[in-house]
């Protein structure tokens, strides 16, 4: 089992793992929601606001994953979607679409009023 931490009060993140709950196998992820739930991430020892900053999943093999390599340890799991695992692996690619989602993070990050919370108490 894959589990995955994410941002359950992010409209965008909720939507998007909504959908991947819909169309993956059964047993397959653990979902959980770091945002409403964050006793969750002791699991990983990483605090809320990071987590919050970016995906974070545990893969198959007890590695976390985070950022661009989560997408791909959940694509790579759900048919249909491993072919877009595989490319978004290759390394030009890979380092393109990391710097892209490390950008956007940020500034979803930057911009998130719940975020933000999760910063002040540190």
């Amino acid at each position: 089992m894959i589990k995955v931490f994410y941002d359950g009060k992010c409209g965008m993140c909720s939507r998007e793992i909504r959908h991947y709950m819909k169309i993956s196998p059964r047993e397959t992820f653990i979902w959980r929601d770091i945002a409403n739930e964050p006793q969750h991430l002791k699991e990983i020892n990483v605090s809320q606001s990071y987590a919050l900053k970016r995906l974070h999943v545990i893969d198959q093999d007890g590695k976390i994953q985070v950022g661009v390599d989560a997408f791909i340890a959940i694509w790579s799991k759900i048919p249909r979607w491993r072919l877009l695992a595989f490319l978004c692996a290759m390394p030009g690619i890979k380092f393109t679409l990391s710097v892209l989602y490390n950008k956007f993070a940020d500034w979803k990050f930057a911009r998130s009023t719940h975020c933000q919370m999760a910063v002040q108490k540190l």
